[in-house]
């Protein structure tokens, strides 16, 4: 009996992939990163690094294993090209709504530190979404480019705080908090804000959307009617994100990859690579595998959907509905 229970189990989990986690038999996770040629030929080269999901510092622990963080990854790859003089540019693949605020920040200032201690050139390729954090690790690359198809912007941040109390109300539980001041428990889920914790949580939230909106304007060209709109925290299509100033060009992958190339003033036939744990057949520079995404692939692909209760509390430059 207890055997065809764990068959069944098995039949519901391989069978119903739309409705459940998938699962794969080997981890390559533990693997260190290898370079892999994608295309070209030659001794020049353009790194491909992707940032997929949602950006942050933490790992991700999956059944058996856990992955790196995005920023692990992401500043493990710089390092492997910050010590490569055949790299000549680095190519940032965007997919992403952002993130935890401090995961953002430390990206836009590992790509700002590698640029300025190699002078290696940078480009960021948005795809699907590069909105918020997505969009504030990006400011420091010498070319910001976006499919035709992209959304980006969202320039400001979210402050995400679960709230229990009418919950707890109705089954007539209570939390009983002893504290050194009156604002030591502010932001608890277990009762209302006051209107001064109110007050002081908006502080936060402006001055940290300040620092986002102060970067756009180091990095960026914006008209102050430009730098108005943006600070709505709105999202806009690629094609209004180039009216803007917010990015420097509408183009494919393929197309931005070549301007990297002239760019960094080598050969059109040039290698690009990618850092990757396990060789892939077929490969090519749409491809996600071996990032700090989940993707099929890894031993252990555990996808279910993400929402605001699976984030948890603080500070985000994260376009809230585009992780649900």
């Amino acid at each position: 009996m207890k055997k065809s229970f764990i068959l069944l189990i098995a039949l519901i989990v391989f069978l119903l992939p739309g409705c459940s986690p998938s699962f794969n038999l080997f981890k390559d996770a533990s693997d260190p990163l290898k370079e892999h040629a994608v295309s070209g030929e030659g001794k020049d080269k353009v790194l491909m690094i992707t940032v997929a999901g949602v950006i942050s510092d933490t790992p991700s622990n999956e059944l058996f294993s856990s992955k790196p963080s995005v920023v692990q990854e992401v500043v493990s790859q710089l390092r492997m090209a910050e010590e490569d003089d055949a790299v000549k540019a680095v190519v940032i693949k965007v997919d992403s709504p952002g993130g935890t605020a401090t995961a953002s920040d430390i990206l836009y200032h590992e790509i700002k530190e590698f640029k300025e201690k190699t002078g290696k050139k940078v480009m960021c390729v948005f795809m699907n979404v590069a909105a918020s954090g997505g969009y504030y690790m990006s400011l420091p690359a010498d070319r910001i480019v976006a499919h035709p198809t992209s959304i980006t912007g969202s320039v400001g941040v979210i402050m995400v705080q679960p709230a229990f109390k009418d919950l707890m109300d109705k089954v007539g539980v209570g939390m009983r908090v002893s504290k050194s001041g009156r604002n030591k428990d502010m932001g608890s889920p277990f009762r209302d804000p006051t209107d001064e914790e109110v007050r002081l949580l908006n502080g936060v939230i402006n001055d940290l959307a300040e620092q986002f909106v102060g970067h756009v304007k180091d990095h960026r060209n914006l008209t102050p009617e430009a730098l108005e709109e943006v600070r709505t925290a709105r999202i806009f299509v690629a094609s209004k994100a180039l009216e803007l100033g917010l990015i420097d060009e509408v183009a494919y992958l393929p197309q931005a990859i070549d301007e990297a190339k002239e760019m960094a003033e080598i050969p059109e036939d040039s290698k690009v690579v990618v850092y990757r744990r396990s060789k892939i057949a077929n490969d090519t520079v749409y491809n996600i595998a071996g990032s700090q995404s989940s993707v099929k692939g890894a031993l252990v692909n555990v996808n279910f959907p993400t929402g605001y209760s699976d984030l948890p509390m603080g500070f985000y430059y994260l376009w809230a509905p585009a992780a649900q």
